[in-house]
């Protein structure tokens, strides 16, 4: 049979019916299989690239810590502080190494990323090795770690840029593959061709790094300072929750439970106020003993800021007064949705007393105080027997790093991670730009604590 006559009987049998409804029950088949290909393929795909994300974004994290913790160093002058800033910068030079290895991008593209990386942990960990042993950094050394920290801000700004790409669409990881190359080397190609030696990384022998962190969030003590007076029971409560809103704006007050969660118990209600929403209800929790304010937030919308920060200082400080919190400053705060959280610290005798906080958020539209915390301040607050300096504030400010320029000193107390406070000179300088708060000994002449203090559109933050 000829291929014509092939065709011809191939032809007939597809005009018969079941031959018909096979073809297109075996066509169904294959493009369900091939949609069901490419759907696997697309998830694939997409879980690929939530690995590449999370990876990039925890890379971006840790080379920022990198760049603060350089700076940390170079304002540091004592040998101790300087060996515990380095050791971090070490560890997270590594994990930011690590999560670079895992981008769809050629280890040659990356070579001058990778070898930043490699030197700053290198080095850090070197001279992390060098200050244990109370050796202060030479001046090269410190020249070398400004270096590298230029570097590191080279690199920021270029992995934020990329950031906002990836984010926004305009670029893709398969994209990344081919045109990383000028992206991560724009930061680096200035970089000194000579490799630091590798030095020997047993951590063994060193301590874990001690770091007290911003003052806002310190740890509290498992016994409260700042609780006195008598139990209430709830209808007492009831009425101190009257007192913090006032008569005059409260509509209705009604008892939500109690927390008997030690060491703070609470008595939480629900406050409906008067000409507003019935939804606008505010939320707040009365300590059972003293029947002091816990917590409050009020719920509702503030859709306009015509109130200036310090406007909202002053009203913070006012409403903290007029609820017997005395003798409290503004320190920190953070500007977000027409609202400002503002941090007040305790001040005793002229001391800035950290501990004892208390955070009060205010509405910018019309200076309404819509939230409250005063967890630090119950937890810490009490009448201190603070102590003479031991050192002059002459002799504290040479225990400054000779680079920062100091534009003011006054004396704080500070929490420490083991629950504890310390008595110390705050300095507050600059390097490079940058604002600092310098924390010495007010009685030893440690070098306590280094805090960067980020100025941002939206309020004054410290890391």
């Amino acid at each position: 049979m000829g291929i014509r006559e092939k065709l011809l009987d191939f032809k007939r049998r597809l005009s018969d019916r079941k031959m018909y409804s096979i073809v297109i029950v075996v066509i169904g088949a294959v493009a369900l299989w091939g949609f069901y290909q490419y759907k696997h393929a697309a998830n694939l795909r997409q879980e690929l690239d939530n690995q590449y994300n999370r990876a990039f974004y925890d890379m971006v994290g840790y080379v920022q810590n990198v760049e603060t913790l350089l700076v940390k160093a170079l304002i540091s002058s004592s040998p101790g502080k300087t060996a515990s800033t380095l050791q971090e910068a070490w560890r997270q030079a590594n994990l930011a190494q690590t999560n670079l290895g895992q981008l769809p991008i050629s280890p040659q593209t990356l070579a001058n990323t990778s070898k930043f990386l490699t030197q700053v942990g290198d080095l850090s960990y070197a001279l992390n090795s060098q200050n244990m042993d109370g050796k202060p950094l030479s001046t090269e050394q410190y020249k070398t770690i400004e270096n590298l920290h230029g570097f590191s801000v080279s690199l920021g700004d270029s992995l934020n840029t990329l950031q906002n790409d990836l984010a926004t669409g305009r670029i893709k990881w398969g994209e990344l593959s081919r045109k990383g190359t000028p992206i991560f080397q724009k930061a680096s190609h200035e970089m000194p061709a000579k490799q630091i030696e590798n030095v020997d990384k047993t951590f063994q022998n060193y301590p874990t790094l001690i770091y007290d962190g911003p003052f806002s969030d310190h740890m509290v003590n498992t016994k409260p300072k700042g609780l006195t007076g008598d139990n209430l029971n709830s209808e007492q409560a009831k009425q101190r929750v009257v007192k913090f809103f006032g008569e005059d704006k409260v509509g209705e007050v009604i008892d939500i439970g109690k927390g008997d969660t030690e060491p703070i118990k609470t008595y939480s209600f629900q406050v409906r106020f008067k000409n507003a929403p019935k939804e606008q209800t505010a939320s707040i929790d009365i300590t059972e003993k003293g029947g002091q304010a816990y917590w409050m937030l009020y719920n509702r919308p503030v859709n306009s800021a015509g109130i200036d920060i310090n406007k909202a200082k002053s009203l913070g400080k006012q409403f903290l007064e007029n609820h017997g919190y005395k003798n409290m400053v503004d320190t920190y705060y953070l500007k977000e949705d027409n609202t400002a959280t503002i941090n007040y610290a305790y001040k005793q005798d002229n001391v800035t007393v950290y501990p004892d906080l208390i955070k009060v958020k205010i509405a910018l539209d019309n200076g309404e105080i819509v939230g409250f915390e005063s967890k630090g301040y119950l937890f810490a607050h009490t009448e201190r027997k603070i102590p003479t300096p031991k050192i002059s504030e002459a002799q504290a400010r040479t225990l400054i790093s000779r680079n920062v320029k100091i534009s003011s000193v006054g004396l704080a107390i500070i929490p420490t991670e083991y629950k504890t406070e310390t008595f110390t000179y705050e300095f507050k300088g600059k390097l490079n730009d940058k604002d600092f708060l310098v924390y010495i000994n007010a009685e030893t002449g440690k070098e306590e604590n280094i805090l960067m203090i980020v100025d941002t559109p939206n309020g004054v933050l410290t890391i």
